[in-house]
């Protein structure tokens, strides 16, 4: 059994697909500045989501007791601390300026 095929004519897809106006360079500059300006949100997301991931990954070797060095536990407590104020800061700054 072959498949069944039909003719469209060309008439109809250029009635359907009219082409969009030329944007103009201020109009592509405002796009893009738009565009950029959702990029560097969505990477300060990023970054805040590491930032939180990494604090409770410290959060947990700094309270996981004597399986980890005395080294590596007093360092994961201390970036425990440094993450908080980081992501709070992070916040604080997007919250004024995004």
């Amino acid at each position: 059994m072959s498949p069944s095929l039909s003719v469209v004519a060309d008439n109809d897809l250029k009635s359907t697909n009219t082409a969009p106006k030329a944007e103009t360079v201020a109009q592509r500059v405002r796009r893009l500045q738009m565009e950029a300006k959702q990029l560097a949100k969505d990477h300060i997301r990023a970054l805040n989501a590491a930032l939180v991931e990494v604090e409770q990954l410290a959060a947990e070797i700094a309270e996981g007791g004597d399986a980890y060095p005395p080294g590596v536990r007093d360092l994961a407590r201390r970036m425990v601390e440094d993450c908080e104020q980081r992501v709070q800061t992070l916040e604080a700054i997007t919250a004024r300026t995004l």
